[in-house]
């Protein structure tokens, strides 16, 4: 059975939903003043590399935990919710089907507590 990465058109695909997203986010007034002073290329390189990975393509991602790459950041949970919103569009928007897209989602609700609970201890 083939990698959601595959079954979503792989690297080309990913990379559309990346700059799809961040075009979602960094206009979202919740969210996007943790955007103003970032490298938004540096960003949306890693972001591919993190997402390939996560969805089962050949990629290895060697980044920072989600913990770490989030302490100090104070992120709530509704900011957190809000960009599980603007992926499930972006991934929408580039054609991925609902099943695919709340495969994705399910996958990624575990990090909720990575992200949220890093600004607790900071």
């Amino acid at each position: 059975m083939p990698s959601i990465f595959d079954q979503i058109g792989g690297s080309a695909a990913v990379s559309a939903v990346v700059d799809e997203f961040y075009t979602r986010v960094v206009a979202d007034p919740m969210l996007r003043g943790y955007f103003a002073d970032v490298d938004m290329d540096k960003l949306k390189a890693h972001q591919r590399s993190f997402v390939a990975a996560a969805l089962g393509g050949p990629q290895e991602y060697r980044g920072k935990s989600m913990d770490v790459a989030h302490a100090g950041l104070g992120i709530t949970s509704e900011e957190f919710d809000q960009v599980v919103v603007h992926l499930a569009g972006a991934l929408e928007s580039c054609g991925v089907d609902g099943e695919t897209i709340g495969a994705i989602a399910g996958a990624l609700a575990p990090l909720k507590d990575q992200v949220v609970q890093s600004q607790a201890v900071a």
